[in-house]
């Protein structure tokens, strides 16, 4: 999977790195291109009278960096869904605690940017407005995993953002998708 960055050179001489999304179905995207996207699989899934959630999730895996795979997927509950992701390279994160804040700190950031977007256009707002909007954690609740001890202060911390939250086992974007592509 290749990771393509863009370089944008700005007024002020400053560099800005616009990060690629990719998906199986519309190939490379930049954020300002998938809520079209979103909006186009809403509409053609209208007539299952279905939930439909925006769910972002990331997850990371070392190697001899941190590979970190965010994702967001738009998916309509027995009638499945779509996904695009972004793979960033970071220095190497040993530190459980320091990983999940750093996976958890991606997703809000995409999310926010998402619902910018989102509030900005009109053409997104049937979308904006009926569809639920979570992230997804990839800790768990199991008596021996290393993450256990740090959901309620994720969890609080995301839907302090004004975002709903899942862990395992329901969190799946995270602890499927991205973990997937994250390997």
């Amino acid at each position: 999977m290749n990771v393509r960055v863009v370089s944008l050179r700005l007024f002020c001489r400053k560099e800005v790195q616009v990060t690629m999304f990719n998906s199986y179905t519309y190939g490379q995207l930049n954020i300002e291109q998938i809520p079209d996207k979103l909006v186009e699989f809403y509409n053609s899934h209208k007539v299952f009278e279905s939930d439909t959630n925006i769910v972002i999730g990331t997850d990371s895996q070392n190697f001899s960096d941190t590979k970190q795979v965010s994702v967001i997927a738009i998916i309509c509950k027995g009638h499945g869904g779509i996904f695009f992701y972004e793979i960033s390279r970071l220095p190497k994160i040993r530190d459980v605690r320091k990983k999940l804040h750093t996976e958890t700190q991606s997703s809000l950031e995409i999310a926010d940017k998402l619902v910018e977007i989102l509030e900005s256009d009109k053409r997104y707002e049937e979308l904006y407005l009926n569809c639920n909007l979570s992230i997804h954690i990839d800790a768990g609740n199991s008596p021996t995993g290393r993450t256990r001890e740090l959901i309620p202060e994720l969890v609080g911390w995301v839907s302090s953002m004004g975002y709903d939250c899942r862990v395992k086992p329901l969190s799946f974007v995270a602890s499927s998708i991205a973990d997937k592509i994250s390997k």
